[in-house]
């Protein structure tokens, strides 16, 4: 068994090796492929990143008349709570709101000049109000609609949500974009690998007839062209994490300043599930592509 299969890996090899520049094609369409998987799942990292973030600065902001009674607003306010889509209600007192006001605008003279100049303070209170889910933002501007309460001055949920609603298509466009440009390198790497086996088959046929010719088993003839599958799915895995390396050992800084996420961090902690993963895709298209070809052109 052992020296079975001993010779099974070294005619894989010499197999490999006599068909290089064909096994070069190969390697070099399923690693573009791979590397594009790899690239796919960093970036869908990246924007789920960026969505998360968006969606925990994302809420509904109800801004109160000046006049508003104390009372008024803390009806509303309780009716808000007790929604049970409602995560959360911040509630910013006015004079908290002309603090704020105050800070935000501490360097513009004419806004100050014209906040001194008024004799009460012309900011009303406001809520702001976080859902349990995104998706739940719809139901709960809804609501407030259907209050109809006198000392509603403006609600800012359309704001908000076309900021949300953008990023999540951007994401969707660049999935779909993504799934399409795999599957067409995916075809183009299994086509490619097919052709490989094949013309190794072919090379081979005056081999493969005398083991036939002495009671060679139908595994032992299969398996060095299997070999060679998985050999290319290896090969082109390591050599895809190779060029992901430098790219994204150079973006680091840059997602950080613009996504806050180290996409260099990413990648090193989890680099052993992106390995496995990239990995195994290539083992499995090599592997596929050859049990294809030797289905249709090996018959033993």
């Amino acid at each position: 068994m052992v020296t079975s299969f001993r010779r099974v890996v070294k005619a894989g090899f010499v197999g490999f090796w006599r068909n290089a520049y064909v096994s070069l094609a190969s390697i070099f369409v399923i690693t573009v492929a791979l590397f594009v998987i790899g690239s796919t799942m960093l970036i869908n990292q990246l924007l789920t990143v960026s969505l998360t973030q968006l969606q925990s600065k994302v809420d509904i902001n109800v801004y109160f008349v000046p006049t508003a009674s104390q009372e008024e607003i803390d009806a509303l306010t309780n009716s808000v709570k007790a929604l049970p889509d409602v995560q959360a209600v911040t509630y910013t007192s006015r004079e908290e709101a002309l603090a704020q006001y105050r800070a935000k605008n501490q360097n513009d003279s004419v806004a100050m000049q014209a906040l001194e100049e008024l004799n009460e303070n012309p900011l009303g209170a406001t809520i702001a109000i976080q859902a349990k889910e995104t998706s739940q933002y719809e139901s709960i501007n809804q609501f407030l609609q259907e209050q109809k309460s006198p000392v509603i001055d403006d609600i800012n949920y359309v704001k908000n949500k076309e900021s949300i609603d953008k990023l999540t298509g951007i994401i969707a466009a660049v999935q779909q974009a993504s799934f399409v440009t795999l599957l067409v390198l995916i075809i183009a790497a299994t086509v490619i690998t097919f052709n490989t086996i094949r013309l190794a088959i072919y090379t081979a046929k005056e081999e493969i007839s005398v083991m036939r010719l002495v009671g060679a088993s139908n595994a032992f003839i299969r398996g060095p062209f299997m070999l060679q599958g998985v050999m290319y799915g290896v090969i082109s895995g390591v050599l895809a994490l190779l060029i992901l390396y430098p790219i994204v050992l150079w973006l680091g800084p840059k997602t950080m300043s613009f996504f806050e996420m180290n996409i260099f961090d990413y990648f090193v902690t989890n680099f052993a599930s992106i390995f496995g993963t990239l990995v195994g895709i290539g083992v499995a298209l090599g592997l596929v592509s050859s049990v294809l070809a030797i289905t249709r052109y090996l018959r033993v």
